[in-house]
């Protein structure tokens, strides 16, 4: 599948081999495309039904990739998302920058979530709520992150900046959970993290029961609560 150009649209247009990675030949710094660009040189306003294209395909890749393994054709992850594979590829010039689309879309929401949560009015329930919803995204998204790492993809260093982020927020939280009487004061951002990851992960690999990772997690943050000195 080719792409072509119609005057300002791009169209899918058949061909006698699929474009590889090379025949593509963009970086993946501009996996999430751009409508165009104005006569002025500056990039338009991505159009509202490209920006519910590309949600669309994010979350289907998500689905397929988690359910089929990071192998699955695209032409797979565009029939699941209702768009051609042009579109497809327009958004996201190669598999790869797809994986990295994924993997940064849940850091941007969790990102999000922690910016609320540190300017929460009660520290110790915004602590515990993080937390909770932390694990809750790790353990939903377990599947799709194996199959990341089986195909030997590592975003470690590309999305660095944005876990940094994410870890300062934490440790705001935690901080402020802290000061506030609520957590005990020897744990760090990186130590809550590890400790939830690892309860998770333990969960999902044995033959417990499916509420066993919640259950893990609580028996964690009880861990992580000050208790009062007699």
């Amino acid at each position: 599948m080719l792409l072509s150009m119609e005057g300002d649209a791009v169209t899918d247009a058949p061909a006698s081999a699929e474009l590889s990675t090379a025949q593509i030949g963009v970086s993946e710094a501009l996996a999430a495309g751009t409508a165009g660009i104005a006569d002025c040189g500056e990039a338009r306003p991505k159009r509202a039904d490209a920006i519910k294209n590309r949600q669309r395909i994010l979350e289907a890749a998500e689905e397929v990739f988690a359910a089929e393994g990071v192998s699955v054709p695209i032409d797979t992850v565009a029939e699941r998302a209702c768009v051609g594979v042009g579109t497809l590829y327009r958004h996201f010039p190669t598999k790869e920058a797809l994986f990295e689309a994924i993997v940064r879309s849940k850091l941007e929401e969790l990102i999000e979530m922690a910016r609320v949560y540190a300017d929460g009015p009660d520290p110790e329930e915004a602590f515990f709520s993080f937390v909770s919803l932390f694990a809750s995204q790790v353990s939903n998204k377990r599947d799709l992150m194996d199959a990341i790492d089986a195909a030997g993809i590592d975003f470690k260093a590309r999305c660095a900046e944005q876990v940094e982020e994410l870890k300062g927020h934490l440790q705001r939280i935690l901080e402020r959970a802290i000061a506030a009487g609520a957590i005990r004061d020897d744990v760090c951002a990186d130590e809550v993290v590890g400790l939830i990851i690892g309860a998770c992960h333990a969960a999902e690999h044995s033959d417990l029961p499916e509420a066993t990772c919640a259950r893990m997690v609580t028996v964690v943050c009880d861990g992580l609560r000050r208790r009062a000195t007699r």
